[in-house]
């Protein structure tokens, strides 16, 4: 792995366990039920006073930024659970499922 590589690799990973907008819950995208990814996103989101938009789009921001970072190394089956947890964040929020 070369040099640039792997420092962005630690740079998506620090956000990821270190965001400044979000304290996640440990190993909240291992969760193998997408209802329980999204409970756990949105307490992350409404509980951060640090946040810079509304709760709904940092705990979607944060679940897609995951997706977008970790997707292209996710078996089918994690990026199912994770996918199916973003309408489970609409649904918990009032918003239409796509």
């Amino acid at each position: 792995m070369a040099g640039d590589e792997r420092k962005r690799k630690r740079w998506s990973q620090e956000v990821t366990e270190h965001s400044n907008a979000l304290d996640l819950e440990e190993d909240v995208f291992l969760k193998d039920d997408p209802k329980a990814v999204a409970r756990s996103l949105k307490a992350s989101a409404e509980a951060s006073s640090r946040r810079k938009s509304s709760p709904f789009r940092s705990a979607m921001s944060m679940l897609t930024f995951y997706l977008n970072r970790a997707g292209r190394n996710l078996p089918e089956e994690r990026k199912a659970v994770l996918e199916a947890a973003k309408n489970e964040l609409r649904e918990l929020y009032g918003r239409p499922r796509r």
